[in-house]
């Protein structure tokens, strides 16, 4: 069965995993509205305000240092763009409160059968599909209990770790002349 939940009820079960939580991000721009100042600055003159991520490090950090585990990989374009190169930036905050981001350009992802919409697997057990609308917003996410369809997006969730490289961005292609390892 599949059951929508909205951003609020999202969240809760995001926040409430036990042992491991993971994240399979596809796509080139996210609008998260509450970073749209933050972004803009950033576009703007380099510069990151880490206020947007305070509340994440603060409740993750002790989780995770307490042997709690975030994951997530992301499939990156190159050369980045702008939410790429922001997402890049953000890391730094997220992986100091003990998440692991590992990066997979997206022609290195396109022969691997991966799916073509966003997802977290939560404790393994708890898939949800994110649902974004036409201005790329979240909206939340399709909760799915169906046993095959989780195992199919744990396999998913395997091969993207397998291929992406923990915690290093691949070079942007438009600063970078070094192709990126197979």
């Amino acid at each position: 069965m599949t059951r929508f939940v909205d951003r609020p009820e999202f969240t809760e079960l995001v926040l409430g995993f036990k042992h491991t939580a993971f994240r399979l991000e596809v796509r080139d721009r996210y609008n998260e509205p509450s970073e749209a100042e933050v972004l803009h600055r950033f576009l703007g003159n380099g510069q990151l305000d880490d206020s947007c991520m305070s509340d994440w490090v603060e409740e993750l950090g002790p989780r995770l240092a307490g042997g709690q585990r975030m994951d997530r990989v992301r499939v990156v374009s190159e050369p980045h763009g702008d939410c790429t190169r922001f997402g890049l930036a953000l890391a730094t905050y997220n992986t100091a409160a003990g998440e692991d981001i590992g990066y997979l350009p997206r022609h290195q992802a396109a022969g691997l059968d991966l799916p073509e919409r966003d997802f977290r697997l939560i404790d393994s057990t708890t898939l949800l599909i994110l649902t974004f609308d036409d201005d790329d917003v979240l909206l939340g996410a399709d909760l799915i209990d169906d046993p095959a369809v989780v195992v199919k997006h744990r396999y998913y969730r395997d091969v993207a770790r397998r291929h992406s490289r923990s915690s290093t961005p691949p070079a942007d292609a438009s600063t970078s002349s070094s192709p990126s390892p197979s």
